[in-house]
């Protein structure tokens, strides 16, 4: 009962604003001096030292570490990142495109484009300057909008591009397309739709596919061979990237997929038989086996809150509270003391900020 009681007394003081503090700092952590805003901080004297090194720059961890940090009237980096990635990212003045991720002085660290970033990256910019973009801010959203609609065909990609788990890929052979990728580049041409108005018509041809293709449920890779895994990133498809209303009854389904199949004593997984565990020994992935990810459990929060299902919502969230130690979030949660995740990461911090700054929007409504 003492070690419930402190348990509780540690959760609320948590929510009470001692860990939205400590996360920004751990965001503020991830930007570095360059401009870039790298996953983690591995320079860390106590960051793990069997976990895989995430100094590298993943501009979709970075978009939503930025908007987290603005939402909690934290605006002192973005700018340095947004100019970092005209300035320094490898091919981006070139191409428009985005790729995996980056080494901290500009090259690409691998070369699979993860189309779903330019999306994050230009919803990034819109949350930042609400339109009033500086010139070489309308140059970057302008690059990152082109490069979307330069690999975009009639219901496809016409390239090969990378889910955001880094995992699977969408063939242009096969018609296919990553669902989440897709919602994500909708969302980035409406937030660009100000610099030219064709954006928000690419947009829509864009959501009307996604739709067709998703009509009986929301599924991960439509195409002539589909993928209907259960994905938990499913989620952003309602939030950030609004393709779906929180009550829509697909929406539903997706919710009630996700909490049969994926969610474990309350943890939630990315998909089923999930193996990474951010684990790197004798130079290969261990992949023992994943763990939750608290990124997922604050995304179901914060879609339970716009479905003003806040006391559900809070049990996701608790989740994680009640099992992080010194006000660090880690990528995953372990049922073992064996497995050891990346700690911090700077994408589950700012996904708890995104829910406690939407949570206490929900409260003064």
């Amino acid at each position: 009962m003492a070690d419930k009681r402190r348990d509780e007394a540690e959760t609320a003081a948590r929510n009470n604003g001692g860990l939205l503090n400590a996360s920004l700092r751990v965001i503020r952590g991830c930007a570095v001096k360059n401009g870039a805003v790298v996953a983690a901080d591995s320079d860390l004297p106590d960051y793990p030292r069997q976990a895989q090194d995430y100094r590298y720059v993943w501009p979709r961890d970075a978009s939503f570490m930025c908007v987290a940090a603005n939402r909690a009237g934290v605006r002192d980096f973005q700018e340095g990142f947004f100019h970092w990635l005209l300035d320094r990212a490898e091919g981006v003045r070139e191409s428009g495109l985005l790729f995996q991720n980056y080494h901290v002085n500009g090259p690409k660290r691998w070369l699979a484009l993860q189309i779903d970033q330019n999306g994050s990256v230009l919803w990034a910019i819109e949350d930042f300057y609400r339109g009033d973009y500086p010139v070489k801010i309308r140059d970057l959203a302008k690059l990152l909008a082109d490069g979307i609609v330069s690999v975009w065909g009639e219901g496809f990609f016409t390239t090969l591009t990378q889910d955001l788990w880094e995992e699977r890929y969408a063939y242009p052979e096969l018609e296919q397309f990553h669902t989440y990728s897709l919602a994500a580049c909708i969302k980035g041409l409406r937030c660009a739709a100000s610099l030219d108005s064709t954006y928000a018509k690419q947009a829509a041809a864009m959501e009307r596919v996604l739709k067709k293709a998703n009509r009986k449920g929301i599924i991960r890779t439509p195409g002539r061979l589909r993928d209907e895994t259960c994905d938990a990133s499913l989620l952003g498809l309602v939030w950030p990237f609004e393709i779906y209303e929180p009550d829509d009854p697909l929406v539903d389904r997706l919710i009630g997929d996700i909490e049969r199949s994926l969610v474990k004593g309350g943890g939630i997984h990315r998909y089923r038989f999930d193996a990474y565990d951010g684990h790197r020994r004798h130079g290969i992935d261990s992949r023992r086996g994943g763990g939750a990810w608290p990124v997922l459990n604050f995304w179901m929060a914060l879609v339970l809150s716009l479905r003003g299902e806040r006391d559900e919502a809070r049990i996701y969230a608790d989740y994680v509270l009640k099992r992080i130690q010194a006000d660090r979030i880690p990528e995953q949660l372990f049922s073992n003391r064996i497995q050891e995740g990346i700690s911090p990461l700077g994408w589950s911090h700012a996904m708890y900020v995104l829910y406690r700054t939407q949570d206490a929007r929900e409260k003064s409504d």
